[in-house]
């Protein structure tokens, strides 16, 4: 049949990394397997790609046969019916060292009773991440201590976190103390402050599973990130522009000492060809209150098969391909975040970037955002909050308030 579908539809997460990386998968499998289908790469940002795959059904319509999905989606793309479910495949011919070769913190989300509906495909939780090199200098040492009588370490505190970010604020050498990823997409502003909300001991449920943000610890993270992310003398300028991937590219050009963001973006640091700052970073657990537990925040990205695919039975054999040991790896070296436990503990891995074994450590500690069918939707809601509370003078409570009634209407 001449008229059958030449081409093979993935939609793919904007970031050059993952692109490569996809690209160079596709042509191993085709070279391995005889596959003779043409890839074609759909690039979408956040909004963009969730719009296009569970939006407006182009899984369930199989304008796509595979496509990258936030662990944020997959419970409304489950319940939507818009994933094909694994289990038949991975019970036929599973993954190579499935499901031991993962940590099972990357395995949960993707899983409805006995369903599975996705697969890990790029991970790192989000953790400080800091240039070393300043730290670590003598004279910057030597200046600090004279400035606060404290040694300059990384740290432990919000607060500390503030005044660090004031010191090592340079604009004359295109330094800033920190960077912030406030782009307004839905996800940047509500990580940053469930993050905030998490190192204060704070929850996002209540005991009854309902989102509960009208606490002491959300008002005092709205506090201390509304505050921070105005301070002209702790904070890159453009960090209303950034989304996570620009702050990251800003991190990599040496345009900021520290900042909190996901792990691949530290690792991105090492292995772009054009960072300027390869060697001088490391990066630990978040700061929290005093007296508090750090903590971290756990999304990943994982590959999907459209139920709407007219070729299922490649993606299955093609993501089988990608997920092996080899692939995961050069996902890595690519600049993205593999997943399996063989690749952080890898030693080629840790010599080029030095703090990768870190990963596990960091996957101790990190929560999960709510598994709720309209997660988008309250995630709009406190997008919109933290984004009141950067940009106007309205009192923080009363945006707690506000938008705690918002949520309360639709989650029921």
């Amino acid at each position: 049949m001449h008229n059958q579908i030449e081409t093979f539809r993935i939609a793919v997460r904007k970031f050059a990394p993952f692109e490569a990386a996809m690209q160079k998968f596709w042509d191993q499998y085709c070279t391995i397997s005889g596959c003779t289908l043409k890839l074609e790469m759909v690039v979408m940002d956040l909004h963009e790609l969730y719009d296009s795959t569970i939006k407006q059904k182009g899984l369930a319509n199989g304008d796509f046969d595979i496509a990258h999905i936030s662990t944020d989606w997959v419970l409304e793309g489950y319940s939507s019916n818009d994933f094909e479910v694994l289990n038949p495949y991975i019970n036929k011919n599973k993954p190579d060292d499935f499901p031991r070769g993962w940590s099972k913190s990357l395995l949960s989300l993707q899983r409805f009773g006995w369903e599975v509906v996705g697969l890990p495909f790029h991970d790192g939780p989000e953790c400080f991440i800091y240039r070393k090199d300043l730290f670590e200098s003598d004279a910057e040492q030597a200046k600090y201590f004279a400035q606060f009588a404290k040694t300059l370490t990384v740290p432990k505190t919000w607060e500390d976190f503030h005044q660090i970010a004031r010191f090592f604020n340079r604009p004359e050498q295109n330094l800033y103390g920190s960077i912030f990823a406030c782009y307004p997409d839905g996800h940047n502003t509500v990580f940053d402050f469930a993050l905030q909300l998490w190192t204060r001991g704070g929850a996002l449920v209540d005991k009854n599973g309902f989102i509960q943000i009208n606490t002491q610890a959300a008002i005092d993270g709205l506090n201390f990130y509304r505050k921070i992310v105005n301070d002209t003398t702790a904070v890159h300028p453009k960090s209303g522009e950034f989304e996570s991937v620009a702050a990251g590219i800003a991190f990599s050009q040496g345009e900021a000492a520290m900042m909190i963001n996901w792990f691949g973006f530290a690792a991105m640091c090492e292995v772009d060809a054009n960072s300027k700052v390869k060697g001088k970073i490391d990066v630990d657990r978040l700061p929290s209150a005093p007296g508090k537990n750090s903590a971290s925040l756990n999304v990943y990205w994982l590959y999907t098969i459209a139920k709407g695919s007219k070729n299922k039975a490649v993606a299955y054999d093609f993501l089988r391909f990608a997920l092996a040991t080899e692939q995961d790896k050069q996902l890595t070296l690519e600049g993205g975040i593999g997943c399996r436990i063989s690749t952080w503990k890898n030693e080629e891995i840790n010599q080029i970037i030095p703090y990768y074994h870190k990963l596990e450590e960091l996957h101790e500690v990190a929560n999960m955002l709510p598994q709720k069918q309209n997660w988008a939707a309250i995630a709009a809601i406190i997008d919109q909050m933290v984004l009141q509370a950067i940009n106007t003078d309205a009192a923080t409570e009363e945006l707690i308030q506000l938008a705690q009634n918002q949520i309360n209407e639709i989650d029921k």
